[in-house]
């Protein structure tokens, strides 16, 4: 196979261990550092990023992704927003606060009014009941449906009867200031594994009507469904276009999801200091190269070979040395992500698993992959020029004085 002059010699160079074993111990550290950085950078945003997939799908499976606030002067319906881009599904909803009392204790919740029949298909909670189905919600029957984390603290059962007092409707009596409040009764369970599982309350749109002593269409906002939560800022921009105000999740979830992001790109910055270190470890390596093989530079000057070529011999082999590493680690990364469950099984590790019991979540971006390739062959590239810069000048006629 035909080979450039330059490459030629490079390779010739970065495999060469006799007479030379200090250069190749540290060429083996070199592409080692890289590899396991790659590796380690890889596996890190892969399960961050599965765990923010995990917060992302539990957390705003409950948390509205936007919120629609109705114009004072006209009336719309829900299905008049699915035309704008993003959007896969709008339901009717009545948003408020409230306390859940039990026998056994109170506590605060956030109550939603919801069209049962709609959000049957819409959402993430129908898929993870526990116990009874979101269309046992029925209009003036006063059911509710609860987290299982709320369930066990307040030790409420399947038909058991609560009283959820409404904190934003209250009226006069002989008594002072008295909260609108009602018994329901508890007709379905779900488990999302969520922060919010004892935080929630799911009632039909109507009852939360009745409880807050209004009527529907007044208190009505439309909750939109969007195919990716994160991607509501085109929404939000398309509704305000069309004269609508709106709330969107980050109003209620958007500082823990800013605190992951953060987190997220510290890890990546440290990790990627170390795939740095690595590489520019090929620079002491090559300086040494450079400095053993002074004679067969300027041998190679004196015979012709042009100063840029000889710049090329050691760009190659600074390369050849990053575009091992790189290889090894992506392969090794991408290997472990796919296996990381089984690994946490084989040497039993204490950590943390998904609330469903599949182990570590996982979410193998490949444009993540292909950044952290183009980025550590530029730090090898960036690391091979000045030893590439010393070899070009190297003076043949000092280079062979003693030879």
């Amino acid at each position: 196979m035909f080979y450039p002059l330059s490459a030629f010699i490079g390779l010739r160079y970065a495999k060469a261990s006799k007479g030379s074993h200090f250069i190749a111990f540290i060429n083996f550290f070199s592409v080692a550092g890289i590899a396991l950085g790659l590796m380690a950078l890889i596996t890190v945003l892969s399960v961050m990023n599965g765990f923010e997939g995990e917060l992302k799908l539990r957390n705003l499976g409950i948390t509205p992704h936007v919120l629609v606030q109705k114009k004072s002067d006209t009336e719309f319906s829900p299905d008049g927003f699915k035309q704008i881009e993003g959007v896969i599904g709008s339901a009717l909803q009545i948003d408020s606060e409230g306390i859940v009392q039990s026998a056994t204790g109170l506590t605060g919740v956030m109550f939603q009014g919801i069209q049962p029949e709609v959000m049957q298909y819409l959402s993430i909670i129908a898929e993870n009941m526990a116990i009874g189905r979101l269309s046992d919600l029925h209009k003036g029957e006063y059911g509710i449906v609860i987290g299982r984390a709320l369930s066990i603290k307040l030790k409420l059962r399947l038909g058991d009867p609560t009283r959820l007092i409404s904190s934003e409707n209250s009226y006069f009596g002989p008594f002072g200031r008295i909260y609108s409040q009602r018994v329901f009764h508890v007709v379905g369970i779900f488990d999302l594994g969520s922060a919010l599982d004892d935080k929630a309350v799911f009632m039909h749109i109507d009852d939360a009507a009745r409880l807050l002593r209004s009527k529907t269409a007044t208190l009505a906002q439309t909750r939109l469904f969007l195919a990716d939560a994160f991607d509501y800022k085109s929404v939000v921009q398309a509704l305000e276009a069309q004269g609508y105000s709106s709330t969107n999740w980050r109003d209620q979830q958007g500082v823990l999801f800013d605190a992951v992001k953060m987190e997220k790109n510290m890890m990546s910055l440290m990790l990627l200091l170390i795939i740095s270190v690595a590489a520019f470890n090929i620079v002491s390596a090559l300086v040494m190269v450079v400095t053993e093989k002074q004679g067969d530079i300027a041998i190679l000057l004196t015979q012709g070979m042009t100063r840029n070529n000889i710049m090329g011999i050691f760009l190659f082999n600074g390369i050849y040395n990053g575009i091992k590493g790189t290889v090894i680690g992506v392969a090794a990364g991408v290997l472990l992500v796919t296996q990381i469950n089984n690994v946490i099984k084989l040497f039993n590790f204490p950590i943390f698993l998904s609330p469903d019991g599949q182990g570590v979540p996982t979410d193998l971006q490949w444009q993540q992959v292909v950044f952290l390739i183009v980025t550590s062959l530029i730090l090898c590239f960036l690391a091979s020029l000045y030893p590439a810069y010393r070899a070009v000048r190297v003076n043949p006629a000092d280079a062979l004085k003693y030879e």
